[in-house]
């Protein structure tokens, strides 16, 4: 099998697996490209991405780039890549450097095509009560996610993962498949199939889709808290002050509580929905930090209160 030259693309930390995948291959990373560092946590220290710090790690040479603007494309053409691949990079790669490697560009997208095209499909594919999810690499075409596709694995989504959780494993499995294409594309085995059937789509999520809303079914809240755990975070208000809920879990022996009703029952903080009830495990009141719900309700000392 011959050697690719590569340019892998990535930023966060789902595209560190596979990043690491493909360096312990047979093929050589002419250069990452990734996101430029940026202020994190409270004090806004300036870091350098998930994957800039893995790249200097392996001793590889880094391209930050907040997008694949023409002075980029221009520094990642000029290494005469033989193939690009993309995972969770967080721009848009248009011509000319579309076409500039011999083999074009793939991608690593952690749906399973057509399904959730765009940029949160593990996120919106919980939210939505998929019971199965996948990974899927595909040729990189202008059209959102829409390019033939190399290979794909399917993944089930089990109860009580968070995004974070399943954007783990996926990240973990995905890196097999991706080497997997590379390695496919070097020895000309390789073949890209087009997607079939109606496409979904997966836009980012805005701080408003992680907003509890208790009214709705018990499952469709704790999907939503999952779908958005831990960015950007689900939350509520109760009595008007925001709270975050980091944890919860559906009550299968649920009273009868109005939706939105607050109220401890025997050692449980339950909040009620449209069929039953949620209990709170964990939360983070505005301005504190993280801790119990019976923590934070005896802090309240108020026998019930309403989450909106």
């Amino acid at each position: 099998m011959p050697a690719l030259r590569l340019v892998f693309a990535g930023t966060p930390a789902a595209a560190v697996p596979a990043l690491r995948r493909i360096a312990d291959g047979p093929h050589e990373i002419a250069a990452v490209v990734t996101r430029p560092a940026a202020p994190l946590g409270r004090k806004r220290v300036l870091t350098p991405s998930p994957v800039a710090q893995a790249a200097a790690e392996l001793g590889l040479p880094v391209i930050e780039a907040a997008r694949l603007d023409a002075d980029a494309g221009e520094r990642i053409a000029s290494l005469r890549p033989d193939l690009g691949v993309i995972v969770a990079y967080g721009g848009l790669v248009r011509e000319p450097l579309l076409s500039a490697p011999a083999h074009g560009w793939i991608n690593l997208h952690f749906s399973l095509l057509p399904a959730w095209r765009g940029a949160a499909p593990v996120q919106r594919a919980i939210i939505a009560g998929d019971a199965e999810t996948g990974a899927s690499v595909f040729r990189l075409v202008p059209e959102l996610d829409a390019g033939d596709v190399y290979g794909e694995l399917r993944h089930p989504i089990a109860p009580g993962r968070t995004a974070g959780d399943l954007l783990d494993e996926l990240a973990d499995l995905g890196a097999g498949l991706l080497a997997d294409v590379v390695d496919g594309i070097a020895d000309g085995t390789a073949v890209a199939t087009p997607q079939h059937g109606e496409p979904t789509f997966a836009p980012k999520l805005a701080i408003d889709d992680a907003r509890l809303d208790f009214t709705r079914p018990t499952a469709e809240v704790d999907a939503r808290r999952r779908g958005v755990t831990p960015e950007p975070g689900a939350f509520t208000e109760v009595d008007g002050v925001r709270l975050k809920v980091l944890d919860a879990e559906p009550v299968a022996d649920a009273p009868d509580l109005p939706a939105g009703r607050v109220a401890l029952l025997g050692k449980r903080v339950l909040v009620g929905t449209a069929d039953g009830a949620l209990r709170l495990v964990r939360v983070q009141p505005a301005g504190r930090t993280a801790m119990a719900a019976a923590d934070w309700w005896r802090g309240l000392g108020v026998d019930e209160a309403v989450a909106r």
